[in-house]
């Protein structure tokens, strides 16, 4: 019997180890753990639910192809997040390139990779979902240094450490990045806060 099946739950550098040792199961309880959460950032930085997905597929191939490259010297969520924050950095250079950039790609047929809460009231939930768009739609429009910051901070509630890490930043400028990009945020957010 897996010690998942038993209740014990490894670490993810246990199950990377595992994986690099050829247990392909543990890559599968690492693609179950972490597809939701990539899926989020990765949509919150981009807007786009089908980049989205395929930057997170993308993600895991990496993970899948250089798995070997991995040390334990950093937290593996690290590691990952760093793959998925740089292939979401590149589309955005992309985008540049091609003019192409839309700030707002957001339909209200766009999947919603957030858990939805569990005591249900319709006049909550669409001011709520309202209040989300306008608060996702103002995070788009922050420059693409404050955006992932905030994302990775605040919607990834990844440790002030763990996001220099992935970024490539000195600890203080993270910290005055995500001061600069909330200040930013509640300066455009202000009317829907006071409601």
């Amino acid at each position: 019997m897996r010690e998942e099946e038993k209740g014990s739950r490894p670490s993810d550098e246990d199950l990377i180890e595992r994986f690099q040792n050829g247990d392909l199961y543990a890559f599968d309880l690492i693609v179950k753990r972490y597809k939701n959460q990539l899926l989020n950032f990765v949509y919150r930085f981009l807007g786009n639910a089908e980049e989205a997905e395929d930057l997170v597929q993308e993600t895991f191939l990496r993970v899948y192809r250089n798995r070997k490259a991995y040390q334990k010297v950093a937290k593996f969520s690290t590691w990952i997040y760093t793959i998925a924050g740089n292939l979401a950095k590149t589309e955005l250079r992309k985008r540049k390139r091609r003019k192409f950039f839309s700030i707002s790609d957001l339909g209200y047929n766009e999947k919603d990779y957030d858990i939805s809460d569990e005591a249900y009231n319709p006049e909550k939930d669409v001011d709520g979902r309202m209040k989300e768009e306008i608060i996702h739609r103002e995070i788009e429009e922050l420059s693409p240094k404050f955006r992932e910051v905030i994302l990775l901070r605040d919607v990834q509630q990844l440790s002030y450490e763990e996001i220099s890490q992935i970024v490539n930043i000195p600890l203080g400028t993270v910290k005055s990045r995500v001061n600069r990009g909330r200040l930013k945020l509640q300066e455009k957010l202000k009317h829907i806060l006071e409601r």
